[in-house]
């Protein structure tokens, strides 16, 4: 059996790093079944690679660097060009005392979150996902993303102001009489 230097062995560190890895993967592409393809190319190349993990950054790190790497292999395949793709896999949080009203609302923003997301360059989508929704550091994120600080500040800053701009001619944001934020499509 194969351990790090800190005692962990293959199986408990990809028993640690795969839900993670899965929901950075399915963040990125966007489609919970192709999450789960490259979440298991993903984990067989840790696995492959276990024995040089020489511990310089986290295993959480290293393996989010793998991922990214495995899903930018995966679209660089011209019959593999991204199609934007609705999020479908909310059916985890539905709550059935909730209008269906306010579901499709929800789900009609977070498709066009979703869209805009997807629209972004490569290397700014990572950035942004890594950042603001798996919450890893800026250092940690530029590791991943393998580029400076700076880059990586830039890239996130940059994202940040596509999405928002993208979302602004796309969407007519207002509080509904209850003070809830709604979204309606702009023509």
């Amino acid at each position: 059996m194969n351990t790090l230097k800190t005692g962990l062995s293959i199986d408990s560190a990809l028993a640690e790093i795969s839900q993670p890895v899965l929901r950075y993967l399915e963040r990125y592409v966007g489609d919970r079944t192709l999450a789960e393809d490259l979440q298991q190319e993903t984990l067989l190349r840790i696995a492959r690679g276990f024995d040089t993990f020489d511990g310089r950054s986290s295993l959480k790190t290293w393996s989010f660097s793998i991922a990214n790497r495995v899903a930018a292999d995966y679209f660089r395949q011209p019959e593999r060009r991204r199609q934007i793709v609705e999020l479908d896999e909310a059916n985890d949080a539905i709550d059935p005392d909730r209008e269906i009203g306010e579901r499709v609302i929800e789900d009609e923003m977070n498709q066009c979150v979703r869209q805009v997301i997807d629209s972004l360059p490569d290397s700014y989508r990572s950035a942004l996902i890594l950042y603001d929704l798996e919450e890893l550091s800026i250092e940690h994120t530029a590791e991943v993303c393998q580029c400076s600080i700076a880059n990586a500040k830039i890239r996130i800053h940059r994202a940040r102001l596509r999405l928002k701009e993208a979302l602004q001619d796309q969407c007519a944001f207002y509080r509904d009489g209850e003070g809830v934020y709604r979204c309606d499509r702009k023509a």
